[in-house]
C-alpha cells in the first residue's frame, strides 16, 4: 500500500500482518508475536473508542485549545525563550538542551519513524469521538505522534537541566498526548510509543550535551 494511502487501523495489527507473512515456517515464538500484536491493537482500538465515548464537556475546549497550542512545539519553544531570558546561565543551558531535544526528536520521529509506521489517521467520525473536540486531521502518518515525542523530550532535557521543572513540564507533556487521543487525531498506541522515542532521545540529548559542554563546577 501506498505512502499516499496508508492503511487504517491500529500499528500493531499491520506489525502482526507482516510478521505472519514472512517466508519462513511459523514456529510458536512467532505465533506469540503475532497474537500478541493483534492483542495489543485490539486493545488499542478499544481505548481510542472509551476516550472518544468519554463524556467530559469541561474539557472539551481546554484541550482542544491545548492540542491546537501544541503544534510546531510552540509551548515548548516558548518556555526555552522564558528560561533563556530570565533562567540565568542554567536556563540558558536548559532552554539550548531542550531545544536541541526537540529537533533531534522532530527530525527522527517526522522523517523515519512516521515513513516506516505509514498509519492512518484514526476514524473519529465513526468512533464517535464529539466534533466540538475536533482540531485539524494532520495529513501525515499517525505513528508516532510527534506531539506526544517532541514533549516528551523537551520535558526530560529540560527537567535533566533544572531538576524542579520536572514534575510540571511532565504533566504538561502528558497532557499534550492526552489531548491528541481526546480529539480524535491519535490513537493511544500512537501516543506512548511517542512519547517512549522522546524520552529516550531526551535522555541521550542531556547526555549528549554535558560531553560537549561540561557542567561548570561550583566552589
Amino acid at each position: 500500500m501506498s505512502a499516499e494511502n496508508p492503511p487504517a487501523g491500529p500499528v500493531e495489527a499491520r506489525l502482526a500482518d507482516r510478521l505472519s507473512r514472512l517466508p519462513r515456517a511459523p514456529g510458536p515464538g512467532r505465533s506469540a508475536a503475532v497474537a500478541l500484536l493483534r492483542r495489543l491493537g485490539r486493545l488499542d482500538q478499544r481505548a481510542y473508542d472509551a476516550v472518544a465515548g468519554w463524556s467530559a464537556p469541561v474539557l472539551d475546549v481546554p484541550l482542544r485549545e491545548l492540542s491546537h497550542v501544541a503544534n510546531f512545539s510552540k509551548p515548548w519553544l516558548i518556555t526555552a525563550g522564558c528560561l533563556a531570558v530570565a533562567g540565568g546561565p542554567t536556563g540558558r543551558r536548559a532552554a539550548l538542551t531542550g531545544v536541541a531535544a526537540i529537533a533531534v526528536t522532530s527530525l527522527v520521529v517526522n522523517q523515519p519513524l512516521k515513513l516506516a509506521g505509514n498509519r492512518a489517521r484514526p476514524d473519529r467520525e465513526g468512533s464517535g469521538v464529539p466534533q466540538r473536540r475536533w482540531v485539524r486531521m494532520p495529513t501525515s502518518s499517525s505513528f508516532p505522534s510527534g506531539h506526544s515525542a517532541s514533549a516528551a523530550a523537551f520535558a526530560v532535557a529540560v527537567g535533566d537541566v533544572c531538576p524542579p521543572l520536572r514534575v510540571p513540564l511532565g504533566i504538561s507533556a502528558a497532557t499534550v498526548g492526552f489531548s491528541r487521543v481526546y480529539t480524535g487525531v491519535h490513537y493511544p498506541g500512537d501516543v506512548l510509543v511517542g512519547a517512549t522515542v522522546g524520552v529516550g532521545l531526551g535522555l541521550l540529548t542531556t547526555r549528549a550535551a554535558r560531553h560537549l559542554v561540561p557542567v561548570p563546577k561550583v566552589g
